[in-house]
């Protein structure tokens, strides 16, 4: 029996994890011709690129208690994080699943948390786990500041199309379009309730990088982690490293590309970024 693992939504686009046993229950992207199933297997250019020309419907389904109780394992102690409840149904089947599995085995524990955001915010939180786990400390304890991470953490991304999130039913269907025809990059961050909030517009990669960097400051980044999540967008990725370096020379930048369910709702072109604030 493994006595801790970490167990998450595949939102958090990590899908190995060095140091502690670690597992990613997948989220799918839906459509009228195709199922992509979020895991390791996924070839997230091929969809990415096929979801772009594609015109119906889309939708995506989370992990059902079954493939939560399955990424529990049989570990004594899981921590779990989830997509922000808003956004889906994940965290409540992960609450399900916790209550079950610690019905069958009263001396195991769960918990789970509500990340109110996705992507590289999810991707700090788990490290963050990891970390606390490799120093030695109790289950209720790595809980305890884990969550107070979280509290310490923020989420901002750049979007270059809202086709998706537009089909979903995120934002209006004429925000979407208008800002594609424009051109225009949309900056906003995951709220405090959890869902997305615009926060700027700017037309150009220049632009939109400069934005981009003074918000994540005015946003309290100084001097800690920061991971740049890509959708086929390396450059921009590799130059708002770059930027954030001159301007903020003690953050440490992680620049890595995004899973499936992010590419969905990123979509082509488009960043999600998480970092610690103070």
């Amino acid at each position: 029996m493994n006595r801790f693992k970490i167990v998450a939504d595949s939102s958090g686009d990590f899908t190995s994890l060095e140091g502690v046993p670690f597992e990613a229950a997948p989220l799918k992207i839906i459509t009228a011709d195709k199922e992509y199933t979020d895991d390791a297997s996924l070839n997230v250019t091929d969809m990415v690129n096929t979801l772009l020309a594609y015109h119906g419907k889309s939708s995506t389904s989370c992990p059902n208690v079954g493939d939560w109780l399955s990424a529990f394992g049989d570990a004594q102690y899981v921590f779990c994080v989830t997509i922000t409840a808003t956004l889906s149904g994940s965290y409540n089947a992960a609450m399900q699943a916790k209550a079950h599995y610690e019905e069958l085995y009263p001396d195991r524990k769960v918990y789970v948390m509500n990340s109110l955001s996705a992507g590289a915010e999810i991707g700090l939180i788990i490290h963050k786990v990891r970390d606390l786990i490799l120093e030695g400390k109790d289950f209720d304890t790595v809980c305890k500041e884990a969550q107070e991470y979280a509290s310490r953490t923020g989420l901002l991304f750049v979007l270059e199309s809202m086709k998706n999130l537009a089909n979903n039913g995120r934002v209006s269907p004429l925000v979407a379009k208008m800002a594609g025809l424009l051109g225009i990059r949309v900056v906003g961050k995951a709220s405090d309730r959890g869902d997305l909030e615009q926060l700027h517009k700017a037309r150009g990669e220049k632009k939109m990088l400069e934005v981009t960097v003074d918000t994540l400051k005015e946003l309290g980044l100084k001097d800690g982690k920061v991971y740049i999540a890509h959708c086929l967008n390396e450059s921009a990725a590799n130059g708002l490293k770059a930027l954030l370096n001159k301007e903020l020379p003690e953050a440490q930048v992680t620049v890595y590309a995004t899973g499936g369910l992010c590419s969905f709702y990123a979509e082509k072109g488009g960043l999600m970024i998480g970092f610690e604030k103070g």
